[in-house]
């Protein structure tokens, strides 16, 4: 008998409420403490979010359906959606020419990682941003998010002024009940940016 390759069956779309999301990529430039999938938890609701490939453009259109079902189609999966920034444009891009309301759920860390500023790229076709700012500063944003790549924080921020420069609805989340994270000071900072700001609670996904 002929071994024949089958490839393994992802959550590449998921729908959660009346919103639609894209599972893009599980890679992300952080490593935060808080993130189940470091705790060998995969799970959003009933969905596991762990991607053996990596959705290819074509797979990820055809997983967000029509998007006149749903309030949204949301870029949100168990890792950092602007790592894969050309494949994000494109089904965007695509979303957007068939009518679609787009938000994409990021961590901020866009422009660092890929050296310059693709915030003005993304509020091209994405209308909605909800960016985790997770903590009122530097020190205690390092302590719990672990990025590789040094100055993350100044960045993360530099990219929420960027976005709502470039015209996108934004919204700045922290996470309540990590030790030092003060959600006032939080609130804070998105009043002084000029954004929304959403308190979100430890373990409570989706």
């Amino acid at each position: 008998m002929t071994d024949v390759a089958i490839k393994p069956e992802e959550v590449i779309g998921y729908t959660i409420r009346n919103n639609r999301y894209l599972n893009v990529t599980n890679r992300c430039s952080l490593r935060c403490r808080f993130c189940p999938k470091f705790n060998g938890e995969w799970s959003v609701r009933e969905y596991n979010m762990r991607l053996r490939y990596e959705p290819t453009v074509e797979e990820l259109i055809e997983a967000a359906g029509n998007p006149a079902d749903y309030d949204e189609i949301v870029f949100c999966g168990m890792g950092e959606t602007t790592m894969r920034l050309d494949v994000l444009l494109e089904v965007a891009r695509a979303l957007r020419e068939k009518g679609a309301r787009l938000r994409l759920n990021t961590s901020g860390v866009a422009n660092i990682v890929h050296g310059r500023d693709v915030a003005p790229e993304l509020a091209r076709y994405i209308q909605s941003m909800s960016v985790s700012l997770n903590a009122q500063n530097e020190e205690v944003y390092n302590r719990h998010c672990n990025p590789k790549l040094p100055g993350t924080y100044a960045s993360m921020l530099e990219f929420i002024k960027s976005a709502k420069a470039a015209g996108a609805d934004v919204t700045v989340t922290a996470v309540d009940g990590l030790p030092g994270v003060d959600i006032a000071a939080c609130a804070g900072i998105a009043n002084d940016l000029g954004v929304k700001f959403r308190r979100r609670v430890l373990d409570d996904l989706g």
